[in-house]
């Protein structure tokens, strides 16, 4: 793996490490579907051949019908198969010119078709993929914030992906049949003139490779600029509420601005090389069209050869020239955008691959333990945590000793029943402890046990199907209530999700809505109060049915009164079961059984909550700061009733 700087992302670094991407793309992709590619490319060369046919039969019927100064003759087509008298000459060249433009037609058609087809599916493919890939990557990878990168991707570079197959491939497969074929029947007609004709084709090839080169890296900075400013952007839009309680509407526009700034000055960078490249190409396109004119013309108006040139110059040829002149410009001219295309798809193809690559630590082990049956015993034994490992893990890096620990050296046991309480300052590695029982981190040292086995010898899904996890930072999907508390348990009946809401202390504000459990909650839930979102969380959790509960601080973000609701919600659920709870309020887990007390990532104090009064230590000083308003909250408290906040 590269060295890398303190500011790439994951993407940075892996897309640095990517293969001939575009190679990898048709070996990954192709396969199953390359027939279809096969039938439209055949298609399109059937189309372009046919192109031709219509200025040669043209050459042929000027000199020998209308100027009748020779004979009517194609090249590669023997004098016997053609007909011999005029009339016959002209009805064959109607007849063949119409059955060249009906072969175009049609061939155009099939390789359209066949085309799309070839490059939506792999689009789609790709597409699905890097969305499953983002689906099974670690929790890291999602704390970096790479949103934004995630949406290029899935958007931006998958569209560009597609453009490449259907256009450039297509485009490249005409140039080469126009260019190829042109040229050999420039030379059949004239050899001499024919030279002059493609005189400029070197400088042209020349002209690309030097266009190559240059655009590569610019379109790998676009590629990364569009990408931070979908992040800016999916940030910003996120953070409206922030923004605007804060008038800080000027800030987030200024730094809106900047990457959009950023992006325009990486696009016109291309654009100006693109500009420059095409109208290049048709400059020498053309002058390629003005030096047959001129040396064609010369050779017929003065009836006889230019310069060193010898034999004559019939008008059907010269004509035939100019139109195949004319046919060899576009093609020719298309280079630009093909190149562009190119490029953009292996700047693109780059930033798939390196999603793709990015390597996944958490995962199921090789031979895991079958988990049968959970008892809810739960074990830290000496763990330790940081950050940094998975970091550099995903980056590639070496952390060379200088990590900062998160959690270090954790040690507790949770019976079957047990309720362990965490309590500490923010940022003491709370949360984090607990999702390490989820894997959705894994731990640098120790072990977390489930029923005696190490999470990391358990199939992920068994450890996550037994274990219900409640945070304060509530998500739903953008869907009714029903299918929020149904998520993760699809299957469930109307009775079961109504059940589940009424353990949760739900049903009633569902009821009361307009209408009831199919009341979309929109974006992320916006259309509840925060107590109505957490109780929507808790009946999702009682409908999973866990053996083994992680409450964290799932009541720090609402009311007393809301509170109050949902923690007799929460003291329901957490009857028979192991629960790991993170308290905001002591008030909420007096009743633990065990209480840890975190500092720095490290217990400093244990016990119950009248052995950690009695010890005189950091808790009793937790319980005196907030012991202040605890007689406030319980008179409000005794006042009952449901809140709607």
């Amino acid at each position: 793996m590269s060295t890398t700087t303190d500011d790439e992302t994951p993407f940075d670094a892996y897309r640095d490490e990517v293969d001939r991407p575009l190679w990898r793309l048709f070996f990954e992709y192709g396969p199953g579907r390359l027939h279809w590619f096969a039938i439209g490319m055949v298609a399109n060369f059937i189309a372009q051949m046919s192109s031709l046919i219509p200025p040669l039969i043209l050459g042929a019927a000027i000199d020998a019908i209308f100027a009748g100064d020779g004979a009517y003759s194609l090249p590669v087509v023997p004098n016997a198969w053609l007909p011999a008298t005029e009339m016959a000459q002209f009805w064959f060249s109607v007849s063949a010119i119409a059955a060249a433009f009906i072969a175009v037609g049609i061939g155009t058609w099939i390789y359209g078709v066949s085309a799309n087809l070839f490059a939506h599916e792999v689009m789609h493919s790709v597409r699905v993929d890097c969305f499953t890939k983002m689906q099974n990557l670690d929790m890291t990878f999602f704390d970096d914030k790479q949103t934004g990168e995630v949406m290029a991707v899935l958007n931006d570079d998958t569209r560009n992906l597609e453009m490449f197959l259907d256009n450039a491939l297509v485009n490249s497969l005409r140039l080469l049949v126009m260019v190829g074929g042109i040229t050999a029947i420039l030379f059949l007609l004239n050899w001499q003139l024919a030279f002059v004709t493609l005189v400029a084709v070197p400088a042209m090839f020349v002209f690309t490779l030097w266009f190559m080169r240059v655009v590569e890296p610019r379109y790998v900075r676009q590629r990364s600029a569009v990408a931070r400013l979908n992040t800016r952007l999916e940030n910003s839009i996120s953070g409206v509420g922030l923004t605007k309680t804060t008038s800080s509407e000027e800030h987030e526009v200024g730094r809106v601005r900047k990457a959009s700034k950023r992006f325009f000055d990486d696009t016109m960078a291309v654009l100006k090389l693109s500009y420059l490249y095409r109208p290049g190409m048709e400059l020498l396109a053309g002058l390629a069209f003005a030096a047959t004119f001129l040396v064609g013309g010369w050779w017929i108006a003065m009836e006889s050869a230019p310069g060193p040139m010898t034999g004559t110059l019939q008008v059907g040829e010269f004509v035939t020239f100019l139109f195949l002149t004319q046919f060899i410009v576009a093609p020719l001219a298309e280079v630009s955008n093909i190149v562009d295309q190119y490029e953009n798809a292996k700047a693109s193809s780059e930033r798939v691959f390196g999603l793709m690559d990015i390597p996944v630590y958490v995962t199921d082990p090789d031979d895991p333990v079958d988990l049968e049956r959970v008892d809810g015993r739960v074990e830290y034994d000496d763990v330790t945590f940081s950050y940094a490992t998975d970091e550099a893990r995903a980056l590639g890096k070496d952390l060379e000793g200088d990590e900062e620990l998160i959690v270090e050296d954790v040690s507790f046991v949770a019976d079957p029943g047990d309720t362990v309480a965490l309590v500490g300052a923010t940022g003491a590695g709370k949360s984090t402890l607990l999702k390490l029982l989820l894997r959705l981190y894994d731990v640098d040292d120790g072990e977390v046990r489930l029923d005696g086995h190490d999470v990391r010898s358990l199939r992920i899904d068994d450890v996550r199907r037994a274990v219900g996890y409640v945070s304060q930072d509530t998500f739903l999907f953008d869907g009714t209530i029903a299918d929020n508390i149904r998520y993760g348990n699809f299957d469930a009946s109307d009775d079961a999700v109504e059940e589940a809401a009424r353990a949760a202390q739900a049903h009633a504000f569902i009821e009361g809505l307009e209408d009831g459990y199919d009341t979309r909650v929109g974006e992320r839930g916006i259309k509840l109060s925060g107590g109505q979102r957490q109780r929507v969380a808790l009946a999702r959790t009682v409908l999973q049915d866990p053996e083994i509960l992680i409450l964290d601080e799932a009541t720090s973000a609402v009311d007393t009164k809301t509170e109050f609701m949902i923690q007799q919600s929460i003291d329901r659920l957490t009857e028979d079961r192991t629960t790991l709870a993170i308290a905001h309020r002591l008030s909420t887990i007096r009743d633990a059984d065990t209480i840890l007390v975190l500092e720095d990532g490290r217990v400093v104090e244990r016990g119950d909550h009248e052995t950690l009064l009695a010890a005189d230590g950091r808790y009793a000083t937790l319980w005196e700061a907030q012991a202040g308003n605890l007689d406030e909250a319980l008179e409000t408290l005794a006042d009952g009733g449901e809140s709607g906040q």
